[in-house]
């Protein structure tokens, strides 16, 4: 099991990726501003960005109403942002939980 250190340095990974994303484009994806929330049940630990610009910005732990959250372990967040595991994997097998409206699932589904 993944501890909390690893995996918020796993969320400031992928928002450095998304960041490189955004500026090798010069420009943002085309992705709304929303609250995330990622849950951790195994670690009972939570972090909260906000995406603005296509880009994760204010990484912090903690719970707090968002508008799309995602449930998964920390070992499957780990092989997730280290290219082990898929999001369509994780998410097809149930190991990946998402709560968004249909709209935003469309929406992001490109920085997925």
């Amino acid at each position: 099991m993944a501890d909390r250190q690893q995996c918020e340095a796993a969320l400031r990974g992928l928002a450095a990726r998304l960041d490189q994303v955004a500026a090798r484009e010069g420009r943002s994806p085309r992705a709304p501003d929303r609250t995330l929330m990622c849950r951790l049940p195994d670690l009972g630990a939570s972090y909260t960005a906000e995406l603005r610009d296509g880009c994760l910005r204010d990484i912090a732990e903690g719970a707090h109403p968002s508008q799309i959250t995602f449930t998964l372990t920390s070992d499957d967040l780990m092989a997730i942002t280290e290219g082990r595991l898929s999001v369509t994997s994780a998410w097809a097998s149930g190991r990946l939980r998402v709560e968004a409206s249909v709209r935003d699932l469309l929406r992001v589904r490109s920085l997925l």
